[in-house]
């Protein structure tokens, strides 16, 4: 690392994307003396609120691009479907740290899951899906039921569906609009946990304690810290995340998720997805941990050393979800409870409006 790729406090980040992770980005960002720049196709995001200045406009608009990396000194991304030669067009012109090709893999979960079995680490059984019949084919592989989803702009439970013995193969498909595709073999696993971490611009990896993550509609409730699957396991959860973060030259924040899945040999972990970016599931550091992962992410792309990962006390982080936002009252009467609202205008089914964190011991 050059002299010239760390930044002091007084510079400015580019963030595209303005939802709660921008907000949570830019609030980190002013705590360590820097500015955030959002920009975002939607003029209703909550980041907008908190940032110093924001360029609403579409996200292939290459003059708002171009005037919003000459206000910047490095970009970032807190969400991963952004298009990628968005990316590569702002980092001819600015550094952006994680980098535009982890952005490419990590939008393509077909890639995605070559790059993590080409490491040696375990994934759940998956196939190339470009059509009805190779559909067939994979499902003949693969078995009954498995999860066939698109093999990009995907997430909480958007772009998949279930094969289940009997289901129409030709109307799944369709059912995904025709595109290319993935199957995945359907895991019994025993829970999902996930992996928070960062690495620094000198290569310098740390990780927060492994999460306990639960699901409803696809779309994740809690997160419960420390994961209670063994001391062997989350070190071997970290390893793994370590391992990811390297052979990716990776600068920033990123999660990585994992099945816990039972065998005759004992527990083992399937690697289920790498997110690059600040994660849901880390939320709880925020309130549970010496630093957040959103100071965190800003530490890294600014070639800041990297902060303590160390958890205060067990902890739940909660998301609020749709109508759970009305009980705001209630959490803040609760003790050991800590209150995070995203300032969106409309509550809607599936829609994150907020988390709580709870202390526990």
């Amino acid at each position: 690392m050059t002299a010239e790729e760390k930044l002091a406090p007084g510079a400015r980040i580019g963030v595209v994307g303005g939802g709660q992770l921008g907000r949570m980005l830019a609030l980190a960002a002013a705590r360590l003396g820097l500015f955030c720049h959002i920009f975002t196709d939607r003029e209703d995001d909550p980041a907008i609120d908190i940032a110093v200045a924001t360029t609403v406009a579409p996200y292939t608009d290459e003059d708002a691009l171009a005037r919003f990396a000459a206000s910047v000194d490095v970009l970032t991304y807190e969400f991963e479907n952004i298009p990628a030669r968005t990316a590569d067009y702002l980092a001819a012109m600015r550094p952006v740290r994680p980098s535009p090709a982890v952005l490419a893999l990590t939008q393509d979960r077909l890639t995605e899951k070559n790059f993590v079995s080409g490491l040696g680490i375990d994934v759940a059984p998956f196939a190339q899906v470009d059509d009805a019949g190779a559909l067939a084919r994979a499902v003949a592989q693969i078995g009954r039921p498995s999860i066939l989803k698109t093999r990009r702009f995907g997430y909480d439970g958007k772009g998949q569906t279930l094969i289940r013995e009997g289901s129409d193969l030709a109307v799944s498909f369709r059912t995904l609009g025709g595109q290319p595709a993935i199957l995945e073999g359907f895991v019994p696993f025993v829970c999902e946990v996930s992996v928070v971490a960062a690495r620094g611009l000198d290569g310098d990896f740390v990780a927060w304690d492994v999460g306990r993550n639960e699901h409803e509609h696809h779309i994740l409730t809690s997160t419960t810290v420390p994961a209670d699957i063994g001391d062997d396991l989350c070190l071997r959860a970290r390893d793994i995340a370590k391992r990811i973060a390297e052979a990716l030259d990776y600068v920033g924040v990123l999660a990585v998720e994992m099945f816990v899945v039972e065998t005759p040999s004992g527990r083992k972990l399937l690697v289920n997805e790498i997110a690059p970016r600040v994660h849901n599931s880390g939320h709880w550091t925020l309130d549970g941990s010496v630093t957040s992962q959103f100071e965190q992410h800003v530490r890294a792309i600014c070639g800041f050393p990297l902060g303590a990962t160390r958890a205060h006390r067990p902890v739940e982080m909660r998301n609020l979800i749709g109508n759970d936002i009305y009980r705001w009252r209630e959490f803040l009467g609760m003790p050991n409870a800590c209150l995070h609202l995203y300032g969106k205008s409309e509550a809607r089914p599936g829609r994150k409006m907020g988390h709580v964190t709870i202390l526990k011991g």
